[in-house]
């Protein structure tokens, strides 16, 4: 007698489809911002995982909006071309050479190479940066830090480094309505003409905000926000995290993560989630499962 019964592996993708259906139906229509970086962009297996994950989105009705770093591949370029890197307090200063070779590397290899695989992956990609049609108006980083040895409070000048001031999405806006899937390199021009390099993650939570995105997604290379037993913390608040931030539980990298992640929600952003992009398809597991993936921080 021939077995009729479905195979289990058919069965369980079924399943996963039915488990998505809610979620599919909840974000129809609605932005999200993904701020890519770390070692998923630099494994070809993950690129095209992320490619895909991305394509997909926009297949089921989402508008993905794409917002990627480049800081490692930035510093190899410079090494390449006998440019010396300066830094202060591990902050690398962007002077007039630097930045050039920075916009080149982000607005150019780094974003095209992203298109492309979006185009592998079946979606229609625009590479773009903060600098076309007014996307992003930055102004000049100022920092205040103790000296390390007087303690006394000094100006550290970091260059061309800025931090968005204003965001105009109209241009996002547009290619969603078309189709396209934006990707966005964060270099941005200033009110003074001058060209700055702007921090990805704070660039994709200012876009984020301005597009007032149902969710902006922060890709790194950690599982998300860890207790001190080293559990993953999957739901966060902002009264959370100021006395996670107190007790020394949130330190280091991840400070300014989750103050990047306050502030998106805090301009309008329903949730941000901070996701380990070396999880394959990772970003599908947090959005459309309901165990999620990483750490989601609302209001």
């Amino acid at each position: 007698m021939t077995d009729h019964s479905p195979d289990p592996a058919m069965l369980a993708k079924a399943e996963t489809l039915t488990e998505a259906l809610p979620y599919l139906q909840r974000y129809a229509g609605k932005t999200f911002v993904v701020k890519y970086g770390g070692h998923a962009m630099g494994d070809p297996e993950l690129q095209r995982d992320f490619a895909e994950d991305v394509v997909l989105l926009k297949a089921v009705g989402i508008n993905p909006v794409v917002v990627h770093g480049g800081g490692p591949q930035i510093g190899s370029m410079l090494k390449r071309l006998g440019v010396e890197s300066r830094f202060v307090d591990g902050l690398r200063v962007t002077d007039a050479a630097t930045a050039e070779v920075a916009e080149m590397v982000l607005a150019g290899k780094i974003n095209k190479e992203i298109v492309s695989w979006i185009a592998a992956a079946g979606g229609r990609a625009v590479g773009i940066s903060g600098k076309d049609a007014g996307l992003v108006r930055a102004e000049k980083v100022q920092r205040i830090e103790p000296d390390r040895n007087s303690g006394i409070e000094r100006h550290v000048d970091l260059g061309f480094v800025g931090e968005p001031v204003a965001v105009d999405p109209t241009l996002l806006n547009s290619l969603a309505r078309d189709g396209f899937i934006p990707v966005v390199a964060p270099v941005a021009l200033g009110a003074d003409g001058h060209t700055y390099n702007v921090n990805a993650d704070t660039m994709a939570g200012a876009i984020a905000g301005a597009l007032g995105a149902a969710r902006f997604f922060l890709l790194t290379d950690v599982p998300g926000v860890m207790d001190k037993q080293g559990e993953l913390l999957t739901d966060l608040q902002p009264g959370d995290i100021a006395a996670l931030k107190e007790d020394g539980t949130i330190k280091g990298g991840m400070i300014p993560k989750v103050e990047t992640c306050v502030a998106a929600v805090g301009a309008g952003v329903d949730a941000a989630v901070i996701l380990d992009g070396r999880i394959p398809h990772g970003l599908l597991l947090e959005i459309f499962t309901r165990q999620g993936a990483g750490t989601l921080v609302r209001a």
